[in-house]
Formats: C-alpha cells, structure tokens, sequence
C-alpha cells in the first residue's frame, strides 16, 4: 500500500518501518498509527520477513503526537467540548492504541532503534517492540504524565517494575539511554555513531532463526505478560488518557497551547513550576 507518514522496505529477511515526518521530529499525525499497523500487518504475511525494525527518519525516532495539530488548534482531535463523552474518547485512542501494540502482537521479532527523542507516545511506540536498542545520548520519557495525558499502552510497568514506573511517571522525566539500560527499560545503549551496527549485529543473529522458533518464543513470553493482565491495564490507562485531556488542569494545558503555543505551554509543563495554577484555586 501507499504510505503518507512512514516507509515500509523489505530486504534480506528485515521489514523496516521508518517514521518519516523528520522535519516534525517524526510527531504523530492522523496517518500514522494506523500506518504502523498496516505495515505490520504486511510485514506478517510475508513469508520471507523474520525480523522488524521501526526507526526514525532524521535526529529522532518519534516526539509524540504532533502537538501543533492535537494541542495548538482550538479544533483539535482528542479534545472535546464539556461535557466530554469518554466512550467517543475511549473509541478514538484504544485504536491508536491497538496500532502501536501491533508491534507486541505480531509473531515477528521487533526491534526499536532509536536516536535522538522517543517521547510522550513516541515513547509507546518505541516500548511495543520486543526489544529497543538506544543512542546512549537519545532521551526516552513521557512527559505529559505531568499534565494532559497518560500512556496508553502502559508498558513501562511492564517493563521496569511499579517503582521505577512510578518514579518516572510522577515527574514525567526524560532519560537517556545509559540510565534507560541500566533500569531494564531498554536491551542496550551504545554512541550514537554505533547504533546502526549494534541493531544490524543483533537483527542479523535473530533472522537466521526459522520464523515457527522465533514466534513460539514470542508467543510464550507475551502470554506471561497478557496473564498478568496488560489488556485490563491498557484499557483502564486509555481511559485515565482521556480523563487527563478533560481535566480543569487538562483544560487550562489546552488552553495554554492555543494562548502561548505549544512549545510554550510545554515549557511551563515541564519546568517545576505548580501546573495550573488558576483552576487550583
């Protein structure tokens, strides 16, 4: 199929998906999620790919939902008029969701090479992949965990524990990928001018393994993770995403992003500063 926000290539056993909007920092648009299922999805029915590998266009792997449309514009998606109906909310990001957790879902190894930002839902992108490989300087984080969102595919409990999740989900802090590596959130950090190589050595070790071993693998390591309840959890964290945008303090944020911009209305979010401060009154 013809793409609008990524790139799909095929080439010696590898799908590789490339999030190709570089000029935004790879920012989600309306194309995209359901791209990256779609590319999935035609990575899985060929029968001669083992292996896929999402990466970024340019200095980033993704920066989360491109706030200038989801944020800055008094019509933006996502956003409703009070009284908000949260199953219309709840219809619209579980299948947002459902598109990134393709990558978990499909029988094909994924692997996440990731430089410069995989933020805010860059940054569930990057963890619905079976393994994640980091510039040891790129930053992974959600910062809107602060205020306006919450992460919807909820792995970083799964993958790092309540209280690491907690810690990075209460400050809505970035890491790098040293620290990323070093709390389990990621397989491995290297220099930036490494990654390629230490994501080609580690594809090329798994595609030589036939695709029933590789998915029989998969299979059983995911079905420890659904029997822990990962689907209950996604769809309590898609709702608590769409409460959070349809806050008093979710509000004012939109607001602030149609007063001062987006990237000022995140500064704010992001400084310390007390959120909100006129609907906390």
């Amino acid at each position: 199929m013809e793409f609008h926000s990524i790139r799909y290539e095929v080439a010696d056993r590898v799908a590789t998906i490339t999030l190709n909007r570089p000029d935004r920092l790879n920012a989600i648009d309306e194309h995209m999620p359901g791209e990256i299922r779609a590319a999935v999805e035609q990575a899985e029915a060929d029968r001669d790919v083992h292996v896929v590998v999402v990466t970024g266009a340019g200095r980033a792997f993704c920066s989360g939902y491109d706030l200038a449309v989801f944020a800055q514009r008094p019509d933006a998606p996502y956003s409703q008029d009070m009284p908000w109906d949260p199953m219309v909310d709840y219809q619209m990001m579980s299948r947002n969701t459902a598109d990134f957790m393709a990558l978990w879902r499909t029988s094909k190894p994924t692997v996440a090479k990731v430089r410069g930002y995989a933020v805010a839902s860059g940054s569930d992108i990057a963890l619905a992949c079976d393994l994640v490989v980091m510039a040891a300087d790129a930053k992974i984080g959600y910062p809107p965990a602060r205020v306006w969102g919450c992460p919807t595919t909820a792995m970083w409990v799964y993958r790092v524990g309540a209280e690491q999740a907690k810690r990075l989900l209460f400050t809505g802090d970035l890491i790098d990928g040293s620290e990323a590596k070093r709390i389990g959130l990621v397989v491995d950090a290297v220099p930036e001018a490494d990654l390629d190589a230490r994501v080609d050595a580690l594809v090329d070790r798994i595609k030589g393994v036939p695709r029933n071993q590789l998915a029989m693998q998969k299979l059983m390591v995911n079905q420890a993770y659904e029997n822990m309840g990962l689907a209950t959890t996604q769809m309590f964290a898609t709702l608590f995403d769409g409460i959070a945008r349809h806050t008093p303090e979710g509000m004012w944020f939109k607001r602030r992003a149609e007063q001062v911009g987006w990237a000022e209305a995140v500064r704010e979010r992001d400084s310390g500063a007390p959120i909100a401060p006129d609907v906390s009154k």
